[in-house]
């Protein structure tokens, strides 16, 4: 059974720093691209980054270029999410999602099968 678990939010000042952890169960993840994706109150799911099965590729949306690092270590079954320079419109739940595909295939969350239950992330003074 294919899971996934986000960890490693919080309450961080603006200007901090966070980094998010997804571990994935019950599938080879080698074969899956990672997505990282966000909602915050009262908007709709934005995604935020995407990393490609062998990590050798990454996308980034817009909003977060120079600031967030997508990675992944195929061997512990995990793909991070770090996130610098955090400001309050960084505020949102944060869910990773698998697609079996190669390469990463987008940042519109249709294109992933499986999710993971989310992890807040608080930016505020």
């Amino acid at each position: 059974q294919l899971q996934l678990v986000e960890s490693g939010g919080g309450l961080v000042q603006p200007g901090g720093s966070l980094r998010l952890s997804c571990a994935a169960s019950g599938f080879t993840v080698d074969y899956y691209a990672i997505g990282w994706f966000r909602q915050a109150p009262g908007k709709g799911r934005e995604g935020v980054s995407c990393i490609s099965s062998s990590g050798g590729s990454a996308n980034y949306a817009d909003s977060v270029k120079g600031r967030f690092t997508i990675s992944r270590d195929n061997a512990k079954k995990t793909v991070y999410l770090q996130m610098n320079s955090l400001k309050p419109e960084d505020t949102a739940v944060y869910y990773c999602a698998a697609k079996q595909w190669r390469l990463c295939p987008g940042l519109g969350d249709y294109l992933f099968d499986s999710w993971g239950q989310g992890t807040q992330v608080t930016v505020s003074s």
